[in-house]
């Protein structure tokens, strides 16, 4: 090869190499300065807000009869530029829409509907590590049942806290990346499967399994007798209404300390307030049942743990629909059918052949037995007469 040409081989080879190692800079190298970790001033904060509120109002507003016809897009579509969702969460949250249309389309078949919604959200703590931040946030919603029946309850509604990601450009401007419930329970919005670990303690005795219930509408007959028993029902009810937000201080609040949350600690505590009396003795005996302000038997504040009382000491026997439910008696839920119950919560109300329940983790009253189950329609269900 002569000198000319081999000169020109060695610059084609650099500029290939050039070419190359050009391919392998990030992409946003080039135009416009890189803005280093940018930090979240207030007026940010108060975006990351906005766009929560309207991830959230978005999800309630498909729930609701015909909203989402009215409005013509969703409210998210009104953010661009320093802080805007993601194109991956913009299609996730394309996906939650589509399942709460069909999860109201199902109501409606059950006989409810919404007939308004309203949702607001506060922002708790905000922290900022390079070019991510977490946004931990507690969403409040309320939804009015609209009179299908005639004598629903008035509203349901719930608290509910989430941790959004939002992630920043190479110009410093924001994208939400990840929306996190943080609960140990379900919301009516909620779309994913709850996380949860419930509280299992270790016993050596044979732990009786409760028969699971259908959750076929409408359920059979099974009127229930509110004077056999001698407790006070609507007492319970008055409980679970006055405590579902507002925790009692005279019982430790368990949410978020990864032992299932607060939920049959709850209910415990409404079914103590209507006439079930403490057995006391080692707290993980099952068959003992007794919760204060500084001791706590498993049965008074796990799942499974109170399933296995209640049938023991016969409090409580199985019902075969969960449509049976009345005020004061108890709902579970399985949601993966691993055999482990995951959730409990407490009937408040019954308006023709539907209980309405109210229960911690996430913090909700008067939801629907209906609606629970179209949420979940592959979960098991576990029906007890108090």
């Amino acid at each position: 090869m002569s000198r000319t040409r081999r000169r020109a081989a060695i610059l084609g080879a650099a500029a290939t190499s050039v070419v190359a190692g050009v391919a392998l800079l990030p992409n946003w190298s080039a135009g416009a300065a890189v803005v280093d970790d940018p930090t979240v001033d207030a007026r940010t904060k108060a975006t990351f807000q906005r766009l929560a509120d309207a991830v959230f109002t978005d999800r309630t507003e498909a729930l609701v009869d015909g909203k989402r016809d009215k409005r013509g897009k969703p409210l998210t579509d009104g953010f661009s530029g320093d802080v805007k969702l993601s194109s991956k969460q913009d299609r996730a949250e394309d996906a939650a829409l589509s399942s709460l249309d069909r999860r109201k389309e199902r109501l409606a078949q059950l006989g409810e509907k919404y007939s308004k919604g309203s949702t607001t959200v506060t922002l708790d703590a905000t922290s900022v590590k390079g070019r991510k931040a977490k946004v931990a946030v507690t969403e409040t919603t309320t939804l009015t049942y609209e009179k299908v029946r005639g004598d629903e309850p008035k509203a349901t509604g719930f608290q509910a806290h989430h941790e959004l990601t939002f992630t920043a450009d190479r110009h410093g401007d924001w994208q939400l990346t990840g929306i996190r419930d943080t609960d140990e329970g379900l919301a009516v919005n909620q779309t994913a499967k709850p996380s949860v670990a419930p509280m299992v303690a270790t016993t050596g005795s044979t732990t009786p399994s409760a028969p699971k219930a259908s959750t076929s509408y409408p359920g059979p007959a099974n009127a229930k007798n509110f004077t056999a028993s001698g407790l006070d029902y609507q007492a319970m009810a008055a409980y679970a209404k006055q405590y579902w937000s507002n925790y009692n201080p005279a019982y430790p609040n368990y949410n978020g300390q990864g032992a299932g949350g607060d939920c049959t600690n709850f209910v415990s505590q409404a079914l103590k307030a209507g006439g079930w009396k403490h057995v006391p003795g080692y707290v993980y005996d099952y068959t003992r049942w007794f919760g204060n302000a500084d001791i706590q038997s498993h049965s008074f504040v796990g799942v499974n743990e109170w399933s296995w009382f209640a049938q023991n000491s016969q409090r409580t026997t199985p019902l075969a629909n969960v449509y049976q439910l009345d005020v004061g008696d108890v709902l579970q839920v399985d949601f993966d059918k691993d055999g482990s119950k995951d959730h409990t919560m407490i009937v408040t109300s019954r308006s023709r052949g539907v209980p309405y329940v109210t229960y911690h983790s996430t913090n909700t009253y008067s939801r629907s037995v209906a609606s629970v189950v179209a949420s979940y329609p592959t979960a098991a269900y576990y029906a007890y007469r108090t």
